[in-house]
Parts: C-alpha cells; structure tokens; sequence
C-alpha cells in the first residue's frame, strides 16, 4: 500500500434527487366526455447509497469527488403514467468506513460487510397525482402533490481499518519488520522514527491455509491521544482490531514503563480499548541471553502475556502466530 495512495478521511458535499410532481390530469377520449381524473405518480429522487467492498482498503478513490449529486424523479402524467425514478448514486468503500454529518458530527452509520448497501441521504418521494384525490363528494380533484425535496449534507467519511491483530508502539519499535516477516506485505523499513506514515495491513499464513489479517499501526508518541505526532488520525484505526500486540524494542531502558505509556495513550484516546484482548512481544531480542532474558520477566507487567521474538532472527515468530491465533479463536 503506497503512502502516497492511502487515504482514510474524506469529506463531500452530497445531494440526493428530489421527488417528481405528481400530474393534474383527465381522461379525455371521444366516446368518455366525462373522464375522470388519470394523473400519474412522479418519480422517486435518486438516494445516495455507501455499498461496502472487501476489495478496497482506501478512500483514495473519493479524494477528488468534492460534490455529488443523484438524479431528481421525472413528474408524473396523463393516462396514469408514473414518472421515473432518479437514478441513485453508488458509492463503494472499503469496510470499516463510518460515514457522519460533518456539521453536527453525528454518526449515520458504519458500513462493516463486503456487499453491505446503505442509504446516506435518500431522495424525495415522488408526488401523488391528482387520480390519488378523487373522492365520492370531489370527482374531479384539480391538484396533486409536488416531489419530496432531497437532502444535501456535508458528508465526512472515515475509515478505520479492519485488522484482526493491531501493532501498538512506539516509533521503531520492529512493528513493519515483523510484519514484513509474517505476510506478503512490504512497508517501508528503516532506522528512523515514524518511518511508517500510512496503516499497511498484512494477511498471515498460519497452520492448515488459515490466515488472519494483521496491521501495523503507525507509531504512536506519548501525547498522542492530545494529536501529538501522528495522533488522534491512527488511532481510531486501532478501535476496530480483536487483538493489540504492543511492541517494546529489547533495548528499551524501561520496556514495563514503554507499555503502561503505550496502555495510558489507549485510554485517554478510548477507554473501551482497554477491553480488548492484548499481547505484549518484546522485539529485537535476538541481542539477550537466557540469563537477560530471565532478568527481564521479573520486571514485566504480570496482566498481560509476553513473549520475547526476533523478526530477523525468526526467534518466536511461530509461538506468537500460535498465541495469536488461540486468542482469536
């Protein structure tokens, strides 16, 4: 997934179609010189529908669609003849995306399954026509209804990854290494922080052809639940995982500190993360001894498994995937 082609936050001024008037209209025929009212139905206005697709993992697509606008329904008329309905506008998008009201910030919906269709903004009813009017003491009703108006909204669209397991730590911490090691996915690695600037997701071979899909989350720095950094833009992404595998470098001076920041950032940003499953994995350890090693565990949080991996090394790899996948199953 290229940095430059991810895109997870777009806003759009939407309008869905207004309704069709109905028709004022009579029968009019040679041998029926008192007809009676025929005015047809107008049409329903287009709606503006999100239709969720599992092969896309970005907004990229939408970047430059700044106004969108459905079809209005045609107006009725005469011999009972309905009009058209506008045609509605399809927008597909990856899973995860919540679409809200951008005045208000209020959430419409979220579109979370592959083929999953929803109304966003649904267009006007069409108007009745006069033939809906006729009555026992009004046979001949000279009016019918105009079309619904449609609605028209700033849109924001945002989307949060969908990812069984969420990499949490900081800069540097071997997030993108390890995730080069376990799937096809290739991020961009080097020895300097925030090297990962975008999510890049990954599915995992494991056992028997099953797999589960990974995403290495860009880092995080303490104040990233106030924006600082990359902030608040990644970790809504993290809400969505079953599983947060923190990561601590091996050569961290304080690796049970690292992880109570990492866990304090979580909280402050959404307390209900603090309810999903987490792992904790000690990178880089290829560098520590039996003895470190043992060293080290003394000092580790007891609420929460850990295990000591090398993404270079291959130490571990396969009892994280075992664990990894116990948990999720």
């Amino acid at each position: 997934m290229a940095n430059s082609n991810f895109i997870d936050h777009v806003r759009i001024y939407c309008k869905s179609g207004s309704g069709g008037a109905g028709a004022v209209s009579f029968r009019r025929e040679k041998h029926v010189p008192k007809g009676g009212p025929d005015g047809g139905n107008g049409g329903r206005g287009g709606h503006i529908i999100l239709k969720g697709s599992s092969q896309m993992w970005t907004l990229l697509h939408l970047r430059y669609k700044k106004h969108i606008t459905a079809d209005n329904g045609e107006n009725g008329s005469g011999s009972r003849s309905s009009g058209a309905d506008g045609k509605d506008i399809i927008l597909e998008v990856p899973l995860g995306t919540v679409a809200r009201y951008e005045e208000t910030g209020e959430k419409i919906f979220e579109i979370t399954e592959d083929g999953e269709e929803r109304i966003m903004l649904p267009g006007g009813q069409g108007g009745l026509g006069n033939e809906n009017f006729k009555t026992a003491t009004n046979q001949t009703p000279r009016y019918a209804q105009p079309g619904g108006e449609g609605q028209d909204h700033l849109i924001v669209l945002e989307l949060k990854l969908l990812a069984d397991v969420g990499l949490v730590g900081f800069p540097n911490a071997g997030k993108s290494t390890l995730l080069s090691v376990v799937s096809a996915a290739k991020p961009e690695i080097a020895d300097y922080p925030f090297t990962t600037l975008v999510p890049n997701l990954g599915v995992v071979s494991y056992r028997d052809h099953k797999s589960f899909v990974m995403a290495d989350i860009p880092g995080i720095i303490e104040g990233a639940s106030e924006g600082k950094g990359l902030g608040l833009r990644f970790l809504r992404h993290i809400e969505r995982n079953s599983i947060l595998l923190f990561m601590v470098p091996a050569d961290a001076d304080d690796i049970g500190k690292e992880y109570e920041i990492l866990l304090g950032e979580l909280t402050k940003y959404n307390p209900e993360l603090l309810d999903k499953d987490r792992l904790l994995a000690i990178s880089k350890s290829d560098m520590l001894d039996d003895e470190l090693i043992q060293e080290i565990k003394e000092t580790l949080p007891q609420d929460v498994d850990t295990i000591f991996i090398s993404s270079v090394a291959q130490k571990g790899i396969q009892e994280l995937k075992d664990l990894i996948w116990k948990r999720l199953n």
